[in-house]
């Protein structure tokens, strides 16, 4: 007796697969806008997190650059390069979540610290716009996540190192997928909570554009290990 091969793949992954055949077989090519994640839902007839969660895979195999505001583009990759980042274990084991909160904490204290040294007025001013509207938005937990995720990418865009890009791209998407329900109750439920974040993002944002590393730095490691004690205590909890 012959057995069909069992696809052990959630939702998402399945939908990210797809999509980046799409890409691959040329029907988005380089520089192509993906259709809104609205489009996308509706096409695949799943929520808006599935498909954000499909996206995030993309984003992290280096496929397609997400932009805050404008939408999904299609980035010029190598086939060979793309691989499908595997979220199981993360999903399964709480200790390798506090793995990835503690490499993230040190990913982007060396990523504050150059940004703060290599920064353009270019990256200041795209900082200063996020940090307005995320200021307008108090209280939109879906913004505020949305907008957290997007301040920490820009940090990293800020250090002109498109590697340290991709690291914290990956770390993230993974992150994203293990505790986004955890993230957005504690974080972006309560109106003190993101009022506080806020207050910490400026702080970073201001030792950058007065190019002070090692404040950069510190401030970055306070607002993440912040972070980090704050998801500590609802999963140990759970």
């Amino acid at each position: 007796m012959t057995y069909a091969k069992i696809s052990t793949l959630k939702i998402y992954e399945q939908i990210a697969e797809q999509l980046k055949q799409h890409i691959l077989d040329g029907g988005w090519k380089s520089g192509d806008k993906l259709p809104s994640t609205k489009e996308l839902s509706e096409q695949f007839k799943v929520g808006r997190s599935t498909m954000r969660e499909a996206l995030s895979a993309l984003k992290a195999m280096g496929l397609i650059e997400i932009r805050h505001g404008e939408g999904c583009f299609v980035r010029a990759v190598e086939p060979s390069a793309i691989q499908m980042p595997s979220f199981d274990s993360l999903l399964l084991s709480k200790e390798t979540i506090f793995e990835l909160m503690e490499a993230r904490i040190a990913l982007e204290a060396a990523n504050a610290a150059i940004a703060a040294v290599r920064r353009t007025d270019e990256d200041l001013d795209a900082f200063a716009a996020l940090l307005d509207v995320m200021a307008e938005r108090i209280g939109d937990e879906a913004f505020g996540e949305s907008s957290d995720i997007e301040f920490h990418h820009l940090l990293a865009k800020a250090t002109h190192n498109s590697i340290m890009v991709r690291l914290l791209d990956t770390i993230s998407s993974q992150m994203e997928a293990a505790i986004r329900e955890a993230r957005r109750l504690q974080l972006y439920g309560h109106k003190k909570m993101s009022v506080r974040l806020l207050e910490e993002h400026q702080a970073i944002f201001e030792a950058v554009s007065r190019r002070d590393a090692a404040g950069a730095e510190a401030a970055v490691r306070a607002h993440l290990t912040h972070v980090e004690q704050v998801l500590r205590d609802y999963l140990a909890s759970s």
